[in-house]
């Protein structure tokens, strides 16, 4: 329950049309919250809502839209009195080797990954603040170490973490921030890789990956669980077997 009120506890999921965020989505309503679905794909997030049940809505949105960013806001306030969660988890995976020919891939990674994840944040941390809430931050083992290949890719999540960092010491205590960084998820990420090559080999990795979206969902209900005098800051969560 809020802490200021007798209210269920309203979760916010960007990307929540797949992967993590539906998964998510659907690990925080068996654990007694509302959620808002917010991604894109509006024909596949209301069909997720509407398995859900419980109250959950879809709301169709791109993060690089703050118009739509703030109509979303508008509809979570009006219609389940405000966010106490935002799940920052919209994200796309553009890998390949940097060279011109995938300069709309950098730009639309920076847009998303980064950007997205900072207007969405702006937009929903007034209602944040006044339930005492939480953000969480989907990054990556990337924004950690860069390899050839993921070198933009990397730089939005490097971007992610110290911005994460800094606002985590800005808002505490009324909202927690933490930041979940996965290795290699079974999801759908690799599908959208433009570079042949790059695809194909990241695809077949991804295809042998043991750590599932549920995997890291059941992470994100767990921080969340923590009383409010505990706050998970980062949490790195690897394979076993990956290096």
């Amino acid at each position: 329950m809020s802490t200021t009120e007798n209210r269920t506890r309203v979760a916010v999921i960007t990307g929540a049309s797949s992967g993590i965020g539906e998964a998510t989505a659907r690990e925080l309503a068996a654990a007694g919250y509302t959620v808002a679905l917010l991604a894109r794909r509006v024909d596949r997030i209301t069909a997720i809502a509407n398995d859900i049940g419980g109250g959950a809505i879809a709301i169709g949105v791109d993060v690089t839209d703050r118009d739509a960013v703030l109509a979303a806001a508008e509809r979570v306030k009006n219609e389940l009195g405000g966010a106490d969660v935002l799940v920052n988890n919209a994200g796309i995976m553009l890998l390949g080797p940097f060279s011109s020919q995938q300069r709309e891939d950098y730009r639309a990674m920076i847009e998303v990954n980064l950007l997205g994840a900072i207007t969405t944040t702006e937009v929903f941390l007034e209602q944040l603040t006044a339930h005492g809430g939480d953000i969480i931050n989907i990054s990556s083992v990337a924004g950690r170490t860069a390899r050839p290949g993921n070198g933009v890719y990397a730089a939005t999540k490097w971007g992610l973490n110290g911005w994460s960092e800094s606002l985590r010491q800005e808002v505490m205590p009324a909202v927690r921030v933490t930041l979940i960084e996965p290795g290699v998820v079974a999801t759908e990420l690799p599908h959208h890789i433009t570079h042949a090559d790059t695809k194909q080999s990241v695809g077949e990795l991804y295809d042998g990956a043991e750590v599932t979206a549920g995997d890291i969902a059941e992470i994100i209900a767990f921080a969340l669980s923590r009383p409010r005098h505990l706050a998970l800051h980062e949490i790195l969560v690897r394979p076993a077997g990956q290096a």
